[in-house]
């Protein structure tokens, strides 16, 4: 009977463990040192101009490799509560090292044990920012649908690619 509760234990353990493979496969890029102002305005600027050419509103924010706030930018009419959910995206997607996106599409496929991760916001919108090889903070978008701001925020992040 102790066998049979081992091997029970055991493939419940490797279910889970392999259950988010998609979901570990962060990225492989080391945290470098923070992101500067100046670069933190470049990356809202690219974000920003993004959103205006698909005519949406939003709200940036840029973090960085701790998640603390750098830089935010509000755009007049949005909704005050995507302040909130751009900073949660952003500190998401530097403390995980990984774009939101991983999380939303790791959770749609019903694997939801990863809700339970602190700092968790399984929606599109939150993206690494990588320079010469290296995380150095990250970008969250919210205010239009979660691709919207997902285009929205890899737009920003692009600009120091």
């Amino acid at each position: 009977m102790r066998i049979l509760k081992v091997i029970t234990v055991l493939s419940v353990v490797l279910l889970f463990v392999f259950s988010g493979v998609a979901l570990a496969q962060q990225m492989p890029n080391p945290y470098g040192p923070n992101i500067s102002l100046a670069t933190a305005k470049k990356v809202a600027a690219a974000a920003a101009s993004e959103a205006m050419k698909i005519k949406i509103n939003v709200v940036i924010t840029v973090v960085d490799t701790g998640g603390n706030l750098l830089y935010l930018e509000r755009f007049d009419v949005v909704q005050y509560g995507s302040v909130d959910a751009a900073l949660h995206k952003a500190k998401c997607s530097v403390a995980y090292k990984r774009p939101t996106k991983a999380f939303e599409d790791t959770i749609g496929s019903g694997k939801t044990a990863y809700l339970t991760l602190d700092g968790i916001i399984a929606i599109e919108g939150g993206v690494p920012i990588i320079q010469d090889g290296k995380i150095i903070g990250a970008i969250g978008v919210s205010g239009g649908a979660a691709a919207q701001d997902g285009q929205v925020a890899t737009a920003g992040a692009k600009v120091i690619n």
